[in-house]
């Protein structure tokens, strides 16, 4: 996305830099990266970034509105609906793809936004990584808003703590040390000192939660959330009696379970922008539009992809029984933007936000990128292939 840069990259690349790179890096926590690493970044021009920050500033806009809780009650499924809500998530993602436009322009494309916590931490660890074996500008950084890494884990361990002593305050996760992104917290605990807990660890006496920390009960005061109820409930034979984290525990979250449904796929036929696909509850759509095979179908309640129809045909709208739970969603057209020896790939970048509380709104801190040559996004659209994968971009900072 910045010609020269792209071109001497590729020019100084070799599979031995690539090797040593993903040595680094998995010597870090052996065994703990299961995803497959890109063997680029990708360059941002300062343009660029600018409409993507824009348009993140006018979805923050709906965010932030009073309104917004009553807007996205119905967001959350009863039977998932967590007490104890705060007035805002502390963390948000939202998802890019690099488009092109019918003026052959690049451009960003929303593809989803999330109110949930993705690599926080491992996002700090693996550009630090990249530096260190390939020439990456100086001008060019992985964080946004004038961070530098100190003061970007300074805010994040502000944040994740909000002034608890650190034994109080635990990561919770179903199996953390089997998920596919354990790397990532790993690298938070480092960072931040917070231990990673499954939920099938939990004591609960009363309204409180407790956890065993080095044969002792500790008290939990504050949980950074990265429980996700499809996963949970797809789990839910195997892990036994647990606690059911819906209750009214005396516990802070950060962020709330709730966000994760507030602001997500629901969110979008609420926003207004050119860098947002037009968007429509299924339920609510009075006409079908003529060119169907230019939209794509999506489930409000499913994660990872799943569920969704790319080639959307007519009697695909016939057949949902629930369409308030769908929403239809106008098609991007990636660009092939990232030149690689043998076929362009595609780029989806995700501005990674914190909103610590006390301010009016969230702002940008850091990101990630991921590169692909299928059809979509994602581990199973690119099998075999090469310079795919989890990536970070690199912003031009003057």
């Amino acid at each position: 996305m910045v010609p020269h840069l792209r071109k001497a990259f590729n020019q100084e690349f070799t599979q031995n830099k690539y090797q040593s790179l993903l040595q680094e890096l998995h010597a870090y926590h052996p065994g703990a990266i299961e995803f497959r690493i890109a063997e680029t970044p990708v360059f941002v021009d300062a343009a660029f970034t600018k409409k993507m920050l824009d348009a993140c500033e006018s979805i923050i806009d709906v965010i932030a509105d009073p309104s917004f809780k009553q807007m996205t009650e119905r967001a959350i499924p009863a039977n998932e609906y967590v007490q104890g809500e705060n007035d805002h998530s502390h963390m948000i993602a939202f998802d890019f793809g690099v488009c092109i436009n019918e003026k052959n322009e690049l451009e960003p494309q929303l593809i989803e936004m999330q109110g949930f916590p993705t690599l926080f931490g491992f996002q700090v660890y693996y550009p630090d990584v990249i530096r260190k074996h390939f020439d990456i500008p100086e001008n060019y950084s992985h964080y946004l808003n004038g961070y530098t890494k100190d003061s970007y884990l300074a805010m994040l361990k502000k944040l994740l703590l909000n002034g608890h002593n650190v034994e109080h305050v635990i990561l919770l996760e179903i199996k953390p040390h089997e998920q596919k992104t354990r790397i990532d917290f790993y690298c938070t605990e480092e960072y931040t000192g917070i231990q990673p807990v499954c939920i099938t660890e939990l004591i609960a006496e009363g309204k409180k939660l407790f956890y065993m920390k080095a044969g002792k009960k500790t008290p939990i005061h504050r949980i950074y959330n990265r429980v996700i109820f499809d996963d949970l409930k797809a789990q839910a034979d195997k892990l036994g009696n647990i606690i059911d984290i819906t209750q009214n525990w005396e516990v802070e979250w950060v962020p709330h379970p709730n966000w994760f449904y507030r602001i997500s796929k629901f969110t979008l036929p609420f926003i207004d922008h050119p860098y947002v696909p037009a968007t429509y509850f299924l339920n609510e759509l009075k006409e079908k539009p003529a060119d169907i095979e230019n939209y794509v179908l999506k489930p409000l309640f499913s994660f990872a992809g799943q569920g969704v129809v790319i080639d959307v045909r007519p009697e695909d709208l016939a057949d949902i029984k629930d369409p308030e739970n769908w929403i239809l969603q106008r098609k991007v057209k990636y660009a092939d933007v990232i030149e690689t020896p043998d076929m362009p790939a595609k780029a989806e970048i995700r501005m990674m936000y914190v909103w610590p509380d006390g301010d009016a709104r969230p702002h940008a801190a850091i990101n990630l990128a991921r590169l692909s040559k299928g059809k979509m996004i994602g581990v199973r659209y690119n099998k075999d292939k090469e310079w795919v994968g989890g990536s970070v971009c690199f912003f031009a900072t003057y």
